[in-house]
């Protein structure tokens, strides 16, 4: 049915269609959508009842979490989420590039605020796997941006299952720098402590995890994966989009700025998983993410270390049916604890 929806919907200005989508997913009864098979895993001490998930981005503001049920993800991610509301960048800041299977979104944090976001969650019903993706506000300044975190962190920890700590969004300003060695150490470092306390707060341990970027030299990648490992951080996600334009240059919208994702993302991310496990080993869960959108893409992922996957640009191009097409191809594994 989504491929006769899509040219449609791809005929819409991209946030326009992103909108009437997810409005409809609250309508269409559950029956329609195809179910995967199931094969649960034990990831960051949670069981998860595949290995799919989806990506933040989606659902910035938690509204739509019982309508994304339907798709049968094992879990799904929300945000990114900021301590107070903001507008995001400008429009037009979202663009596909269908030649290339690929988007490029320059959104900069659009959402309602962080406790938007929980208000949804309190009404949500969904009994599944959630995992909120946190950042700072834009005007935030570097060297503050640790209280945007924590304010975020201890706002949402009641209600998350696990946290992600989105340090590599190329949409607001310098954000990236906290992957540098003068902020990052202090940065996981102060989260991590507050995990602990909270922790101990509300008897429940709920796992942090590093989304990181695929545009950091090989260094950066191993200087941040032995920082992770040294506070004990649960999981990283490898990796958000990418600034490289090399693939779609020549493609209408391929020199927008923002963040490239979808195919032309794979093998850079796959390569930034790989860098960080020969790292962190099974020591720290490894959640792949980037050009997803076909079981020989998602097999790439899990033989390069990765445990979990998720995808955004891959539904977009494959709609609903990518849940089952992954999940039905997906080699089997054995069992891994993490």
């Amino acid at each position: 049915m989504y491929s006769l929806i899509r040219p449609l919907l791809f005929s819409l200005e991209p946030e326009l269609a992103h909108r009437m989508t997810l409005s409809a997913l609250h309508v269409i009864p559950n029956f329609v959508f195809q179910k995967p098979t199931l094969q649960p895993v034990n990831v960051m001490g949670l069981t998860f009842p595949h290995r799919l998930g989806l990506a933040a981005g989606l659902d910035k503001n938690g509204q739509h979490l019982d309508a994304l049920a339907k798709l049968g993800f094992a879990f799904i991610e929300l945000g990114t989420v900021t301590p107070k509301p903001q507008a995001g960048n400008p429009k037009p800041r979202l663009f596909r590039i269908p030649a290339a299977h690929a988007l490029i979104n320059r959104m900069g944090f659009n959402n309602h605020g962080v406790d938007v976001l929980i208000t949804n969650l309190q009404k949500a019903r969904y009994e599944g796997i959630v995992g909120v993706n946190i950042g700072k506000n834009k005007e935030t300044a570097l060297n503050q941006a640790a209280d945007d975190y924590l304010y975020c962190l201890q706002r949402v920890y009641p209600y998350a299952s696990y946290i992600t700590i989105n340090v590599s969004s190329p949409n607001t300003p310098d954000l990236r720098q906290l992957q540098q060695e003068n902020y990052f150490n202090d940065l996981i470092r102060i989260l991590r402590d507050a995990q602990l306390r909270f922790a101990d707060q509300y008897q429940r341990y709920v796992p942090l995890v590093v989304k990181l970027s695929p545009d950091e030299t090989d260094e950066v990648l191993v200087n941040m994966a032995h920082v992770i490992l040294a506070h004990q951080i649960d999981g990283i996600i490898a990796t958000n989009t990418t600034c490289a334009r090399d693939a779609v240059k020549t493609l209408s919208h391929g020199n927008e700025q923002g963040g490239l994702s979808g195919r032309p993302l794979l093998q850079r991310s796959t390569h930034s998983l790989k860098v960080i496990k020969d790292v962190v080993g099974d020591d720290v869960a490894l959640i792949g993410v980037g050009g997803i959108d076909s079981p020989q893409s998602a097999q790439e992922k899990l033989a390069a270390g990765a445990s979990l996957l998720q995808v955004y640009t891959g539904l977009i191009y494959q709609g609903p049916k990518i849940c089952h097409l992954i999940r039905t191809h997906e080699k089997p594994r054995s069992p891994r604890w993490i």
